[in-house]
């Protein structure tokens, strides 16, 4: 099944971001499927110059190859305003500090956006457009949503009326991957598993948009000593500090797959085999 890395260029890549692309594209190529590479750079905020390209260079300084032009979400922006318009969205004009009080009165789960916005009537808007700019939010209606993860086994999450396009004009992340996997024809999601609650969302969007069914794997994240997901915390762990050839190796070793490359680890892979249990990288 066609599958894809999507790194955002706010900075280098770390062992555990570079073990992630591997298993990523372990997945994709044992299929006999196409691999693509898309820059998620719509948070403008965060990205800074230069690291789309060093984050592209250490994927190949792996071995790791791609498939077809590298896509770059901030020329995009026409594919998720149509996107957007066949949505069923609200103004939303909450503040965090808002909608952190609403949802600790309200009843679901923690966190969900409670709707505070969703029955305003057109003059409770136009008197709020006046003090802020609104975001907008999918009108879901908190529902349930249940999909089996390939490695995760089987999950359910909670879907409440999140944003889609922020009250700066950005749009966001669930709405940009969701339109460009299937513009790119994705049929299967390998990612951090950090990242598998916001998969239910992604779901919900695709079919709202008519979108193919995705596969999805989240696999286990690489933690340092500590026992925490690997950051900067733990020092330099980029293929600055540490060579390509031992980066490797080390992925290799904590995948259980034997080989000097990638192509000579997709002989022994085996998605089936893939552990849930998170790698520590002690350096």
């Amino acid at each position: 099944m066609k599958g894809r890395f999507a790194p955002s260029p706010t900075g280098v890549l770390h062992l555990g971001n570079l073990r992630t692309a591997l298993l990523a594209w372990l997945f994709a190529r044992s299929a006999g499927s196409e691999f693509l590479v898309r820059v998620e750079d719509l948070d403008v905020g965060r990205v800074r110059p230069g690291f789309a390209e060093r984050q592209l260079s250490d994927l190949a300084a792996l071995g790791l190859d791609w498939d077809g032009e590298v896509v770059s979400q901030s020329a995009r922006g026409d594919l998720y305003s149509a996107a957007l318009s066949a949505l069923p969205v609200y103004e939303c004009f909450c503040t965090r500090a808002e909608i952190a009080s609403a949802a600790s009165a309200a009843h679901g789960p923690v966190g969900a956006y409670p709707g505070t916005c969703r029955g305003l009537s057109a003059a409770e808007r136009s008197a709020r457009r006046a003090e802020r700019a609104p975001a907008l939010r999918v009108d879901a209606g908190g529902v349930e949503v249940a999909f089996v993860d390939r490695v995760l086994g089987a999950q359910t999450g909670f879907v409440d009326d999140f944003v889609v396009r922020r009250n700066d004009g950005a749009f966001a992340y669930n709405l940009a991957v969701v339109v460009d996997d299937a513009a790119q024809g994705v049929e299967e999601v390998v990612r951090g598993a950090d990242l598998v609650d916001s998969t239910p969302r992604q779901i919900w969007l695709g079919r709202a948009l008519g979108c193919p069914e995705l596969s999805y794997a989240h696999v286990p994240l690489v933690l340092g000593p500590d026992g925490r997901r690997l950051a900067k915390r733990h020092g330099d762990v980029t293929l600055r500090e540490v060579a390509p050839s031992a980066a490797l190796a080390w992925m290799g070793a904590s995948l259980g797959l034997a080989g000097s490359s990638p192509s000579e680890m997709l002989a022994g892979f085996d998605p089936a085999a893939v552990s849930r249990e998170p790698t520590v990288y002690a350096g």
